[in-house]
């Protein structure tokens, strides 16, 4: 059995949750290695739906150790609500089956209001953030001047980070003309949460070793989507954190060697939420017919998704920047209604083709998508979990994908339902 990471492979929201809810069922440990509640999925297990954010696939299974990784920037806050309405649902967490990384980096009250501030900014160009301080929160970890759930377990050592944060943040809240952060509220409030918080942390880089020896299957989770990394994403509309494959190492303390199978996750269309390049996006009631049969809305914000044609080259991009190793191709029977489907090949930039999506944003927003016209099934794949049951053109579309971006589809999800999936490859026994 192998330990599999999985990846979103275009703009984030493309059906993780389902897939992750299969994968973790077989899965032993399940671990998130980056983001923070910026991030959300849904899940449908035995007729009850999970909306969850910050807590891993896994939690809302039995017998399974769901992890929160360094990586991951947590609002402890936005954690104990969720964690109180997981339970509410008859899910019953403890510090058995959720583990909380004592060195993750936390999100504070401040770093929000910054976030809105920035976003809110007439003098500055808007990312489309969530406006949840995940910016900030990461600003500060690299700056060195973050607190982390270890700092809760000592008042005195707690009030040093603070004070390191708080010079560099009043600074510029003045500049801003805003007033200075209560220092003794902060930590009286942070004081309230900690044992509720410590409760769950452990150094979990030696937990996932004690993991491997005992051949445990770990189940590597990530949020939004490749195209969103800091720095490989279409740059600066991106998140903060790295979203690649590799950045399961770095956000979870284990080696390369740890894992076997990369998953990516692809949207058999394209679709976006906020600010930011998207050569292949429809401005027309193609797009609106699209966002209304795959129910476009974000699971954490309910922003509209802008929607668009399936770009094979920004899939390829990714699959070559995470290494990517088979395709999860989610939400085929959206496209069931289209007498043409049209899928972006290449790109021209100045009178020039081009094969990938350049760095310069001012050049990602100049390309002209080149298509490859299909045609389309006019056919419903609603719930089909065959191959050979697939109408021909949507195998012919399916095997384009394939053939493009040079990467196995290891299955294919025909509606929302978990069980309503063509099954080509089990990640979990790959050779």
């Amino acid at each position: 059995m192998k330990n599999i990471v999985v990846v979103g492979s275009q703009w984030g929201d493309e059906g993780k949750g389902k897939i992750v809810d299969w994968l973790s069922e077989k899965a032993d440990v399940i671990i998130r290695f980056q983001g923070g509640h910026n991030a959300g999925h849904t899940l449908v297990v035995d007729n009850v739906t999970y909306k969850l954010k910050l807590l891993p696939s896994g939690i809302v299974r039995k017998n399974k150790i769901s992890i929160i990784g360094n990586g991951v920037v947590i609002d402890p806050w936005a954690l104990l609500d969720e964690i109180k309405q997981v339970e509410k649902l008859g899910i019953k967490i403890t510090s058995k089956n959720l583990y909380i990384a004592e060195n993750a980096t936390l999100i504070l009250p401040l770093h929000k209001e910054l976030d809105g501030i920035r976003e809110d900014s007439k003098n500055t160009d808007k990312i489309g953030t969530t406006r949840r301080g995940i910016g900030p929160a990461y600003e500060d970890k690299v700056g060195r001047r973050a607190v982390r759930v270890i700092d809760l377990a000592n008042k005195k050592n707690l009030s040093k980070r603070i004070d390191m944060m708080l010079f560099h943040h009043n600074s510029i809240r003045k500049s801003l003309g805003k007033g200075k952060i209560d220092k003794r509220k902060l930590i009286n409030n942070l004081t309230k949460i900690s044992s509720k918080i410590l409760k769950y942390s452990k150094p979990v880089w030696k937990k996932l070793e004690e993991f491997k020896k005992k051949k445990k299957i770990i189940l590597f989770e990530g949020a939004q989507g490749i195209l969103l990394d800091v720095d490989h994403g279409t740059y600066p509309f991106v998140t903060s954190s790295n979203t690649v494959a590799g950045s399961a190492f770095a956000g979870t303390g284990c080696g390369p060697g740890t894992i076997n199978y990369i998953l990516g996750i692809v949207k058999a269309y394209t679709t976006r939420v906020g600010e930011g390049p998207f050569p292949t996006e429809l401005k027309n009631e193609t797009g609106n017919r699209i966002g209304r049969r795959g129910n476009e809305f974000g699971t954490v914000t309910n922003r509209k998704r802008r929607c668009g044609w399936f770009d094979a080259v920004l899939v390829k991009q990714s699959c070559s920047i995470s290494g990517i190793n088979g395709i999860a191709l989610t939400k085929i029977d959206v496209l069931d209604q289209f007498k043409d489907l049209y899928v972006c090949v290449a790109y021209k930039l100045n009178g020039k083709k081009i094969d990938y999506l350049p760095s310069s944003l001012q050049d990602q927003i100049k390309v002209k998508p080149i298509y490859k016209r299909f045609n389309g099934w006019l056919k419903n794949t609603r719930g089909i979990k065959k191959w050979n049951k697939l109408p021909k053109n949507a195998q012919k579309y399916v095997k384009f994908i394939k053939n493009y971006c040079g990467v196995k589809i290891s299955s294919i999800s025909t509606s929302p339902k978990r069980e309503d999936t063509i099954l080509l490859e089990n990640p979990f026994k790959i050779n």
